[in-house]
């Protein structure tokens, strides 16, 4: 017998006809942005919806701006040469991306994995098996990041063998689940799901939110059952251009999150993928709404801003410039109000001090 949310996931918005009536769409038009990167809609996700172009809408709905841009990568992050088998990304020393699901409830147009998401030939369940494998015969690995697609996708019973399977491997420390459900399809989250999931700790999840307006009372009964589970939250943004470039915007998400017991983790550079030139900003975009979080509300609320680099370089953590000049008698500092500080060096220990340019990407921890 099917589950609530199974039933809702059938009647989301899933043909080009269907979104463009819904729309007021050209219907050709997002045929052929269809054949490029599969469109989907939950109908819970599409009700946010509150005119045509906001925020909401600007992350699922075709644009045939996807079709126009000639830049941008199919793999920006060249994560298809860090794939010893199909099911596995292993680009950091000791964890892994291990792809369970090529389905999601609704389709991000600004999707890193544009190439393989969607699509059962390019993520299949037939090659989890060969995933486990991998981990099992790979003793440095010790965190696994279980993602897709969408892994909650799955149903249960499917994906409690995996995280069982993986708990079984004596290396394996940490289970992640990355996922965008209770943010497009909340009804998902079930108690059912939150106990299995419990069974499995030390297991953490993040979640995807990019706008405030996402976290509406339906998810937040959603986050509130995964945090009953004992189960650590975190949330990755996408900066988007129409979405979430603006600090104020910014600042009222990262605050929501913490009100339904979310981390925020990660915000995110847009990646280079190709037909997303419309939804990505400047850099210098990020860095001033880091600079609109930290010092003007809690730093519970503020993540780290990094750029996934592309060519497979991973997430380097981008800052604003809070050192102005280093010597070794004093630093001169920089708070979030534009004020200027000094602080005293230590004398007893004499040292040859590494050169620190006056913008910072230091290396704390990434994935």
């Amino acid at each position: 017998m099917e589950e609530e949310w199974q039933q809702l996931l059938k009647r989301s918005l899933k043909s080009p006809e269907e979104i463009a009536r819904f729309f007021n769409l050209d219907a050709e038009k997002v045929r052929k942005v269809g054949r490029l990167f599969r469109v989907q809609i939950t109908r819970y996700y599409a009700s946010l919806i509150k005119s045509k172009g906001d925020a909401i809408y600007r992350q699922v709905v075709p644009d045939e701006a996807e079709l126009e841009e000639r830049q941008g990568a199919a793999d920006p992050l060249s994560e298809d040469e860090d794939s010893p088998v199909p099911s596995i990304i292993h680009r950091y020393p000791d964890r892994v991306l291990f792809l369970v699901s090529h389905l999601c409830a609704s389709y991000c147009r600004f999707c890193t994995r544009k190439r393989k998401v969607g699509d059962p030939g390019k993520i299949h369940p037939r090659d989890i098996e060969d995933g486990l494998a991998y981990i099992r015969n790979h003793r440095e690995v010790r965190d696994v990041i279980v993602s897709g697609g969408d892994p909650l996708m799955l149903g249960d019973r499917k994906l409690e063998i995996i995280l069982k399977s993986l708990r079984e491997i004596p290396h394996v420390e940490i289970l992640r689940i990355g996922t965008r459900i209770p943010c497009y399809l909340p009804q998902r989250v079930t108690p059912k799901l939150a106990a299995m999931l419990k069974k499995y700790h030390p297991l953490y999840v993040n979640v995807h939110f990019n706008h405030p307006d996402e976290i509406t009372p339906e998810a937040a009964r959603a986050l509130n059952l995964l945090a009953d589970a004992g189960i650590p939250l975190g949330n990755q943004t996408v900066l988007l251009r129409g979405v979430n470039d603006d600090p104020s915007v910014m600042k009222a998400l990262m605050q929501k999150l913490l009100t339904v017991r979310v981390r925020p983790y990660y915000i995110y550079q847009a990646d280079y993928v190709k037909g997303t030139a419309h939804l990505r900003t400047t850099v210098e975009k990020g860095i001033e709404i880091m600079d609109s979080l930290r010092g003007w509300t809690s730093g519970l609320a503020v993540p780290y801003f990094v750029i996934d680099a592309p060519g497979g370089g991973g997430k380097i953590p981008i800052l604003p410039s809070y050192i102005q000049s280093l010597s070794d008698e004093q630093v001169v500092l920089r708070n979030y109000a534009g004020e200027m500080f000094v602080y005293p060096q230590v004398k007893d220990k004499p040292e040859k001090r590494p050169h620190v340019p006056p913008c910072y990407a230091y290396p704390f921890p990434s994935v």
